[in-house]
C-alpha cells in the first residue's frame, strides 16, 4: 500500500510518539502495535468540494470512530470481512495493514448529487434497483467515475475482484439499509473503499477505510431531513448535530445525550 508522506500537527503526544503513514482529510494513519495493523486517528476536520469547502466540527472524529466501529462490527457478523479489529479508544481504532484498491465503490439507491446532475434526475427519485459504480480515487482529477474496460485495462482490479467487489457491495447494502430503515432513515447511497489483504500469494478482499455519515447519504424517511455531509456541504446546520442524531437512533449514544461543542458522551 503506498502512502503519500504528511505532516501532523494534532498536538497529541501519545500519538506523536508513534510512526505516521498516512495522512488524509478525515483520518491519520499510524503505525500498529504489531506487524501488519494500522492505528487510524479519526480527525474533527470536514471537507468538501474535493476540500475546497474546510471547518473543523467539533466531536466529528469521536462519532466517526464510534459509528463505524458500530458497522464494521455489524458487517462482520453477517459474514463480510473488513481491516477492522477493534476501537482502542475514543478517536482511535486498530485495523490491518491492507493494499487499497483505487477505487471508491459507490452503491446508489435514489438519485441524488452528481448522478441527479449527470442525468437530469429529481433529487430522491428511487431508482429502479441498486446501482453500483467505481471511481477513480484521485483527488487532483476530481475521483472521476470510470468503467470496468479503464478497471480491468489499468489493472486496478481484475475481472474477477470486480464481480466479488459488485456482490460485496450490495451486501453492505442490503445490511446498511436495513440498518437505518430500521431507525427511520432513509439510506440514499453511500461509498466504501475495498482493500486486498495477502494469505501468501493469494488476495482476500475486505471493506477497508471507514463507514460514516461523512461516507453515506442519509435523509430522514418521515422529513428528508438530511443527516449526513450534505448538512455541511450545503450549510444546512450542524453537521454534529445530525451526526449525533445517526447514532443516537441507531443506539451508540444514549438517547438523552445532545451534542456539546466538546467531545460526546459514549457507551463503551
Amino acid at each position: 500500500m503506498t502512502h503519500r508522506a504528511a505532516r501532523c500537527d494534532t498536538g497529541n503526544v501519545g500519538m506523536a510518539r508513534r510512526k505516521l503513514v498516512y495522512e488524509g482529510k478525515a483520518k491519520i494513519l499510524y503505525e500498529g502495535p504489531e506487524p501488519g495493523t494500522y492505528v487510524q486517528y479519526f480527525k474533527d476536520d470536514a471537507t468538501a468540494f474535493n476540500a475546497e469547502k474546510k471547518a473543523v466540527i467539533e466531536g466529528k472524529g469521536v462519532l466517526n470512530n464510534r459509528l463505524s466501529e458500530y458497522f464494521m462490527n455489524g458487517l462482520t457478523q453477517i459474514g463480510v470481512p473488513t481491516h477492522f479489529i477493534k476501537r482502542l479508544n475514543m478517536r482511535e481504532q486498530l485495523i490491518r495493514q491492507v493494499e487499497i484498491i483505487p477505487l471508491e465503490v459507490i452503491v446508489r439507491n435514489f438519485a441524488a448529487g452528481s448522478m441527479a446532475k449527470r442525468l437530469g434526475l429529481a433529487e430522491g427519485m428511487a431508482l429502479p434497483r441498486p446501482i453500483v459504480e467505481f471511481s477513480y480515487k484521485d483527488d487532483a482529477l476530481g475521483d472521476p467515475l470510470v468503467p470496468e474496460e479503464y478497471i480491468a485495462a489499468f489493472g486496478w482490479a481484475t475481472q474477477q475482484e470486480m464481480d466479488d467487489i459488485v456482490s460485496m457491495a450490495l451486501r453492505v447494502n442490503d445490511f446498511m439499509s436495513g440498518v437505518m430503515y430500521g431507525v427511520g432513515i432513509k439510506l440514499i447511497d453511500f461509498k466504501i473503499e475495498i482493500g486486498r489483504v495477502w494469505d501468501n500469494e493469494f488476495p482476500r478482499l475486505v471493506v477497508a477505510d471507514e463507514i460514516s455519515p461523512d461516507s453515506c447519504r442519509l435523509w430522514d424517511i418521515e422529513t428528508g431531513k438530511k443527516l449526513d455531509k450534505d448538512v455541511f456541504r450545503q450549510d444546512l446546520g450542524d453537521l454534529a448535530d445530525a451526526y449525533t442524531e445517526v447514532a443516537k437512533r441507531l443506539g451508540v449514544l444514549p438517547t438523552n445525550v445532545t451534542h456539546a461543542p466538546t467531545k460526546p458522551t459514549l457507551i463503551n
